[in-house]
């Protein structure tokens, strides 16, 4: 599928607010509701929109730990770690990487021991390191920094 600029324009609305109406959509692009609707509809039949997300104040639900963990795993074999870490909810981002580490994950968690507990288990896996976030400077909107 093409994107055009009108494609990246919703996009970018609906990266700040997911719940926008399509007609104040339209209005802010000079299209019709309608007209807005069937763009996206047709972005969401592409796969060019996967999902819409909720934002949510960690601290005020009582996540108080943020981990960034870096997993050296102990064997070529990486299905059960996979697996391990897809029916954790704590692990809130998984990604395979090059360089240091086989993966680096994001975990969170509201009390230390959970922490533990998940880094005890991770342990049948691989070694691990471990950083804790001890403030969010920054979360990346992917539109906002290629869109002027």
């Amino acid at each position: 599928m093409d994107i055009d600029e009108i494609d990246v324009q919703i996009l970018q609305i609906l990266t700040e607010n997911s719940r926008m109406q399509w007609r104040d959509i339209g209005e802010q692009i000079h299209m019709t509701g309608q007209a807005v609707g069937n763009r996206i509809k047709k972005m969401e039949d592409n796969g060019v929109i996967k999902a819409y997300s909720l934002v949510t104040d960690e601290m005020k639900l009582g996540f108080s730990f943020t981990a960034f963990v870096v997993v050296h795993m102990k064997t070529a074999h990486h299905g059960a770690f996979i697996r391990f870490i897809q029916d954790r909810t704590e692990v809130v981002e998984a990604h395979r990487v090059s360089g240091d580490g086989c993966y680096h994950l994001k975990v969170k968690v509201q009390f230390q021991n959970q922490l533990n507990a998940f880094l005890d288990q991770l342990l049948e896996h691989g070694n691990y390191s471990l950083n804790l976030s001890i403030q969010a400077l920054k979360q990346q909107n992917p539109f906002t920094d290629t869109i002027q």
